[in-house]
């Protein structure tokens, strides 16, 4: 059972005593009421049990409103003592004067805010499961398209690597133009053979 954590020295004594003789100690006994299967006994326990849980929530409000108040802590221990007492059945009496009939008479009212809570709650889980798995299922299709977009990139790159390495290791260089020296230079050696062809031509020419 939770246990809110009390403030200051006292109040952490306080709560290691309430949490010796207000659980352990009545936990124990129910359970050898379970064990006995002793009616009287099991009833009784079970009465503490509730009007424990009724004031382990009363005591979270309480504790943030109440802890200056002086002796608050020792009062808190008093009263479990109250409760836990076989002279006093302090449990016993709040169970059956107050307890009891307001449940009773407010039964069918909390029956039907239960049942309405756990159908909100499982339409809410439903509505919420399923936005889930669409932004899930979001995420994931857009890791996989960033993901195969840059594995492309990576092959074209290793691809054009390849390509430029088998061209350099020995591939024949493509035919085109002659680079620009070189036109001229074969310009300048057969110039002298077209003007040697023509003046033998004009020689031959003359003779006949």
């Amino acid at each position: 059972m939770l246990i809110m954590p009390c403030r200051g020295q006292i109040g952490g004594v306080g709560c290691g005593r309430r949490l010796i003789f207000g659980t352990l100690y009545p936990a124990y006994y129910s359970y050898k009421a379970v064990k006995s299967k002793d009616i009287k006994e099991y009833v009784k326990w079970m009465m503490y049990w509730i009007i424990f849980a009724l004031f382990t929530t009363a005591e979270t409000f309480t504790d943030i409103f109440l802890c200056w108040f002086p002796f608050y802590y020792e009062l808190k221990i008093a009263f479990v003592a109250w409760l836990l007492s076989p002279y006093t059945k302090g449990s016993s009496l709040l169970y059956r004067k107050f307890v009891h009939p307001t449940l009773s008479s407010k039964e069918k009212e909390i029956d039907d805010c239960l049942v309405q809570a756990k159908d909100r709650s499982y339409d809410a889980l439903v509505h919420y499961g399923k936005r889930g798995l669409n932004v899930a299922a979001t995420a994931a299709v857009m890791a996989a398209s960033k993901g195969q977009g840059a594995l492309s990139e990576r092959l074209r790159s290793f691809s054009m690597q390849d390509l430029s390495t088998i061209r350099g290791d020995g591939a024949p260089a493509p035919s085109g133009p002659p680079p620009p020296g070189s036109g001229r230079a074969s310009g300048k050696h057969g110039q002298p053979k077209m003007s040697r062809s023509a003046s033998e031509s004009a020689g031959s020419s003359g003779t006949a």
